[in-house]
């Protein structure tokens, strides 16, 4: 649950769900939300595509996705597995001696979909190897490639069918006494996704993985994720997400975490806090949060930062916030540390000087938090 006794309004009590463990990271039950992202080279080039799941990792990436369409890529995952500083999950359609080799090489998690991985005794030589080899599964039910049976019945791609084919796949795990899987029900239509995930969630305690598939470029794909991950993640479905987008999968992650972090289910780096600008603003505050963003990309440390224009909102902002800097005029304006009052500071140093503040912040939280440990322990 996220829990704020001080503001209940802000409470999401999170669908109770089985815990798997996807490699090291925990999905489901109070674990984290974990965010993931998927690859965009060419499986076979390990080089290039390590080179992504780290960049993607270095964003916040618990989980990678890379997709395993032929033997050469999933000899390659066999390298990038154990070099990779996250879980590998293979992405696998339409054969499923894929799943086994990437099984055999160290994924660990095996996507398979329901409408293209063919019959059941198929499914049973991926979970025996599943098994063998210690990876959970994902069954990845997508409204754009159902059953053909299910097709025929419902008429069209509807939640009643992605949720029966989702059902009906994992009677063969659990039949099969396998239990480490999750389940997704994606499509690219918002209100499919949320009333197939809506339906999902009622049927099964397992961890749900959320997305809108094929949501689209970056600009109209993070208005359609927030929109429809945000609303099921505030009744408190989803154990772990993926935002799809036309775009580097970093900014896949970026989206995924500003998603979870507007909703207080995740912390990590600074979030800023900055008005739109107007005829009012004592400096230029769009180019200024731009800039910063860029410079404070590399902390990781949870924190808060406002950026407001002038002093109509400013001052209630920075009280909320760790830091702050609210325009004034003459040229400078006012730093906030802990919602108080500090010292006044010239617009042409707020940038270098904010991220030194911001640094030095991260540092003590860094260093309390290390002692807090150390006292546990």
């Amino acid at each position: 649950m996220s829990l704020n006794p001080i503001r209940p309004w802000r409470n999401i009590e999170r669908r109770k769900s089985r815990q798997i463990m996807v490699g090291k990271v925990p999905v489901g039950g109070d674990a984290p939300i974990s965010v993931q992202t998927m690859t965009n080279t060419n499986g076979h080039d390990v080089k290039a595509t390590l080179a992504q799941v780290i960049a993607a990792a270095d964003a916040g990436a618990d989980i990678v996705r890379i997709s395993a369409p032929d033997q050469e890529t999933t000899r390659a995952l066999r390298e990038i597995c154990r070099e990779s500083p996250v879980p590998i999950v293979a992405d696998i359609h339409f054969h499923y001696k894929r799943a086994i080799e990437a099984a055999e090489a160290g994924a660990a998690c095996l996507r398979i979909n329901p409408g293209n991985i063919g019959d059941e005794s198929r499914v049973r030589e991926v979970i025996k190897a599943a098994k063998d080899h210690g990876c959970s599964i994902r069954i990845g039910v997508n409204a754009g490639s159902l059953e053909k049976h299910l097709l025929e019945k419902y008429g069209e791609p509807c939640p009643d069918a992605m949720v029966e084919s989702g059902l009906d796949h994992i009677k063969i795990l659990q039949d099969n006494d396998f239990h480490e899987f999750k389940i997704s029900v994606k499509a690219s239509d918002v209100f499919l996704s949320a009333a197939a995930y809506q339906q999902l969630s009622e049927a099964t305690d397992a961890p749900i993985h959320l997305g809108i598939t094929e949501a689209g470029g970056f600009v109209g794909g993070t208005v359609k994720s927030a929109v429809g991950l945000g609303n099921l993640l505030w009744m408190g479905i989803g154990d772990t997400i993926r935002v799809s987008l036309s775009a580097d999968p970093v900014e896949e992650v970026k989206v995924g975490f500003e998603i979870l972090k507007s909703l207080g289910l995740r912390t990590r780096g600074v979030q800023i806090i900055s008005c739109p600008s107007c005829a009012r603003q004592g400096f230029d505050v769009i180019r200024t949060v731009e800039a910063l963003e860029k410079r404070l990309e590399h902390i990781k440390t949870p924190m808060s930062l406002s950026i407001i224009g002038c002093v109509v909102n400013g001052p209630g902002e920075a009280l909320m916030t760790d830091l702050g800097f609210t325009g004034g005029g003459a040229g400078s304006g006012m730093v906030y540390m802990a919602g108080k009052q500090s010292h006044k500071l010239s617009n042409d140093q707020m940038v270098d000087h904010i991220v030194r503040l911001v640094e030095e912040r991260a540092e003590v939280l860094d260093a309390e938090a290390r002692a807090a440990e150390a006292a546990a322990e």
